[in-house]
């Protein structure tokens, strides 16, 4: 299927490795020219070179933190004008709500709900002058079923998706429309870590936290960098111009609810 995205101009958070590397992947072999932005310079200039020579699309390296203003000013300055936005930082650490301070609640409304939004004011009135637009957020499965320990993501990604509700409505008519995407357990760096943390405090190995943990998923695995870029690919493309304000669950049937 042709997407009918090539020749846009994407702007891709977090996209040196793990899911939102996955998104900007799928995005350049649309032929999308894609700005990706995140914190580790030498990862970042790694998939860049290689997203060039594989795909043959502009890619742009921005090394900055999203999460504050001078880092977005310098994401902006390098993609003023994206048609596709996609939105993606890491969550915030898992722990007792009774040990959190006002500043960590800050700082995780900061990074995944704030600065979403200012990314959101910075090019939404763009992409609807020009009719055509894609904003994606990668947020969490704990938006559909909350996890006691991640309460600080389970409130600012919450947030996010409470705010892109209503003004995915206002958007629309004018061609932008804006999803998010719900990840489960995907294989990435960051589930080896949380996986290794919890080799260590229960004394298992890797291997038997990993085999445990894949066993509870319905699908019987984790999931793909590739397969989740593969769907904000589409929600991105001119087939999804009728489908805004959703939230798009990918967690390999672990959500036991109906609806």
């Amino acid at each position: 299927m042709d997407l009918g995205i090539r020749g846009r101009k994407a702007l891709v958070c977090g996209a040196s490795k793990g899911l939102g590397h996955g998104c900007a992947e799928a995005l350049a072999a649309e032929g999308v020219d894609v700005t990706i932005v995140a914190r580790g310079a030498e990862a970042l200039e790694a998939a860049a070179a290689d997203m060039r020579q594989r795909y043959g699309v502009n890619v742009t390296a921005v090394a900055c933190d999203i999460t504050t203003p001078e880092g977005r000013a310098q994401a902006l300055a390098a993609c003023p004008q994206p048609d596709i936005l996609v939105n993606n930082a890491g969550g915030p650490p898992p722990g007792d709500f009774r040990n959190w301070t006002r500043d960590d609640w800050i700082a995780a409304l900061d990074a995944n709900m704030l600065t979403p939004i200012e990314l959101i004011k910075a090019t939404v009135d763009g992409m609807m002058a020009r009719k055509f637009g894609r904003i994606v957020n990668i947020t969490s499965s704990s938006v559909k079923a909350p996890i006691d320990i991640l309460g600080l993501s389970n409130g600012a990604r919450s947030g996010l998706t409470g705010f892109v509700a209503g003004l995915a409505r206002k958007t629309v008519a004018q061609g932008v429309t804006i999803n998010n995407l719900l990840p489960g357990q995907f294989d990435t760096d960051r589930l080896k870590k949380t996986m290794g943390a919890s080799a260590s405090a229960s004394g298992k190995s890797l291997e038997e936290v990993f085999d445990a943990r894949r066993v509870q998923i319905p699908a019987q695995r984790f999931g793909t960098a590739a397969e989740f870029g593969a769907v904000c690919a589409f929600l991105c493309s001119v087939h999804a111009g009728y489908m805004t304000g959703q939230n798009v669950l990918l967690d390999g049937g672990n959500y036991p609810g109906t609806y």
